[in-house]
């Protein structure tokens, strides 16, 4: 079983956002992964989701996982066969932490939107924008889960 960690700043919007629909498109098509999410920073660790993320979310049809932010672990480079980064300061931090958790695990760490097929780069983040900018973190979500879903049910 594959085991998927999105990662973001604070973990309360982007990773959360990309945790809750590959988790349930995975349910959906029957592809047995594991989803979970997390930040590189600790500053919202144990918080509940963003209430606008929450709203998005449910409103376009997802659950909202019962889910506290938390950073991201040591032993995460260990326990995740893909971590993906929603955007290149996140993946450069990601790497950094690898190499810092001395993790001889076979992990892979990525950039999320290289699987979006309008192109790569970073996920938009809402934080300090409107309803319309986490509409905008979504569509860009929904963009890249059936590639990603497709290489993971490979």
């Amino acid at each position: 079983m594959t085991r998927v960690l999105m990662v973001c700043t604070g973990n309360i919007c982007r990773s959360l956002m990309a945790h809750a629909v590959l988790d349930q498109r995975a349910r959906e098509a029957g592809v047995d992964i594991v989803v979970d999410s997390a930040g590189v920073s600790d500053e919202e660790a144990g918080n509940r989701p963003d209430p606008r993320a929450q709203r998005v979310l449910r409103e376009h049809g997802y659950e909202v996982p019962d889910h506290r932010a938390r950073q991201v672990r040591a032993e995460d480079f260990a326990d995740f066969d893909l971590i993906l980064a929603m955007t290149d300061t996140h993946l450069a931090r990601l790497q950094r932490l690898h190499r810092r958790a001395g993790a001889a695990a076979d992990v892979t760490i990525a950039l999320y939107r290289d699987w979006d097929p309008d192109g790569t780069g970073q996920v938009p983040d809402p934080w300090y924008g409107d309803y319309s900018d986490f509409i905008d973190t979504l569509e860009c979500i929904e963009r890249v889960t059936p590639r990603l879903l497709e290489d993971l049910r490979a």
